[in-house]
């Protein structure tokens, strides 16, 4: 697997607690005496659509290209520069050396020229031994050896680089190591050699992409999640955007952009000021993506607090495509500096709804239409968390402000989404975090069925009412004015809700386990059923294990 874009330091992370408020808890740690990358970093990188056909040449063009199109005005500010930059070995003092063919000036003057336009400069190298391409790496060879990660970031830092793309590609494991524990090791040491570099660098870490296991993922991908934020400001978690075709540009490339978007919406418990979960590059009017995914895609990775990182040429973007990459709108729900990731509401196989708190008190809400064909949408406004409230909707699209007072309403394109910003007015109450709760496997607690009275089950996603939960007041769960609480033989039950009762407060950690405070027991999900017409398995508590995937849970906010 080959990973792709920025990654992580770290800075204040809200914690998170169960009341309508709160949320997980975990502070990551600072890589950098000053806070970088307080809201999510923009701008552009080659791979997704040169890869290694990349030139000082075309750099330089695409530098341009954001300058003369207004992007770099609106944010679009980082030009980094992907694999295949260098040459083959390096020289006798063991520095890196610039492909003297493809980047003639050198990268010290590239670096001059992108920040004489006002942009700046980020640069890729990888964590292994060699790049994904195989060109030099920073870490140790194959067997041990020395590394290179302190002279790297100082040649780096002398270059004037102001953002370092580390990639994950053959690292060494050394014995008696688990690869997670190496991961966790060489990214320490990417992270300390950027600090003491003497120059402020962002970095984007690939650590995670390489223990991706499916959208949900596995034990050891979550631990990585948990610490790559002490590391650098931003992450790839997962598989790469799919990447141009020049002998077939007409390809779609929706399918990937729907993937990468799948993986990311969970994991919104990891994101805040100065750490980002990045679900990889914006293509958005770029071949391969209609009108409607393009303004998707921007629209679902705004929604999600993602870094704005094109790749393509943005000389030839779409029109409608640069009209929804620099729909300021958008770009200012993306960079909102709450810098809290918007979850997923409420989910089925046509529709998702998400919501996402914003610093002023406003909340967005995005629709998305997953099948072929236009729809009409109605969206509750209590269905997001707003209880007799009217609000001014505001479509961030055609910018047009409606009062509501009841549901969103509105037709969607077949794979558009809508965005709306609801500024509340005055007498509504703060919005209540309200909807589904997912769980391994993406799918979702359900608290109708016929496994027993009050039993709650994991279920598939429908969107329906009996999947409608509320983050309620004492760290309550709720469900049609009932509590999840604490059931005979650790099952979990919905039962009247009593103040102060035993088993029926909750707090969701970081890690995304949802623990019973008097026990100390998890929320644990079942097994996937065998068969599709086998009995839906009881939700039950169990000891809390070391980032369980059966244990972790994404909670609307």
């Amino acid at each position: 697997m080959r990973a792709s874009l920025p990654c992580l330091t770290a800075a204040a992370l809200l914690a998170f607690c169960l009341a309508p408020t709160t949320v997980a808890t975990a502070e990551p740690y600072a890589t950098s005496d000053a806070p970088l990358a307080l809201t999510p970093p923009m701008g552009w990188n080659n791979w997704a659509h040169y890869m290694c056909d990349i030139d000082e040449a075309k750099v330089v063009a695409n530098a341009d290209a954001l300058v003369s199109s207004g992007l770099a005005a609106k944010g679009y500010d980082t030009v980094t520069v992907d694999d295949c930059w260098m040459a083959k070995s390096r020289d006798p003092e063991g520095n890196l050396v610039v492909d003297a063919q493809k980047f003639p000036h050198g990268m010290a003057w590239l670096g001059a020229y992108l920040h004489a336009k006002g942009l700046k400069f980020g640069i890729y190298e990888d964590a292994g031994s060699l790049t994904c391409e195989r060109y030099p790496g920073s870490g140790s060879p194959e067997g041990g050896g020395p590394d290179h990660y302190a002279q790297d970031a100082r040649q780096f830092a002398s270059w004037q680089v102001d953002y370092v793309k580390m990639d994950g590609c053959n690292l060494w494991v050394p014995p008696g190591k688990t690869k997670e524990q190496a991961y966790r090791d060489a990214y320490g040491a990417v992270s300390e050699g950027l600090r003491a570099s003497g120059r402020d660098m962002v970095l984007s870490a690939s650590a995670p992409a390489y223990f991706q296991q499916g959208e949900w993922g596995g034990s050891d991908w979550h631990k990585v999640l948990g610490w790559v934020g002490e590391t650098g400001q931003l992450w790839r978690e997962g598989k790469d955007i799919k990447v141009y075709n020049p002998a077939a540009p007409a390809t779609s490339r929706w399918s990937s952009v729907l993937g990468n978007y799948g993986y990311n919406r969970w994991l919104g418990r990891y994101a805040g000021p100065g750490n980002w979960n990045d679900p990889d590059f914006l293509i958005a009017g770029a071949p391969g993506l209609t009108e409607a995914e393009s303004r998707s895609q921007v629209g679902l990775w705004a929604m999600m607090a993602a870094p704005f990182i094109l790749s393509s040429d943005v000389a030839r973007l779409t029109p409608a495509g640069l009209a929804a990459l620099g729909n300021t709108d958008l770009i200012a729900l993306d960079q909102d500096p709450m810098g809290r990731q918007g979850a997923v509401l409420s989910a089925n196989a046509t529709f998702e709804v998400l919501a996402r708190p914003l610093a002023n008190g406003d909340r967005a809400v995005a629709v998305l239409n997953r099948s072929g064909s236009a729809r009409d949408i109605s969206v509750p406004l209590t269905d997001i968390g707003l209880y007799s409230c009217t609000v001014d909707a505001k479509d961030l699209w055609t910018g047009r402000s409606t009062e509501v007072s009841t549901s969103l309403t509105g037709k969607v394109a077949a794979h558009d989404t809508a965005v709306f910003r609801l500024t509340p007015r005055e007498g509504c109450g703060a919005p209540v975090p309200t909807g589904q709760i997912t769980g391994n496997g993406a799918r979702c607690a359900d608290g109708v069925n016929t496994t027993g009275v009050g039993a709650v089950v994991l279920a598939p996603c429908t969107a329906a009412a009996d999947q409608r939960w509320v983050l309620g007041p004492r760290e309550s769960v709720r469900l049609s004015g009932k509590c999840l609480s604490a059931g005979e033989g650790g099952a979990v039950e919905l039962a009247a809700c009593a103040p102060g009762e035993p088993g029926q407060r909750w707090t969701h950690r970081r890690d995304g386990a949802l623990v019973e405070d008097v026990s100390g027991l998890c929320l644990t999900a079942p097994a996937t059923a065998a068969t599709p017409d086998a009995p839906a398995e009881r939700l039950r508590l169990s000891d809390c294990g070391d980032h369980r995937v059966d244990q972790a849970w994404s909670l609307p906010v």
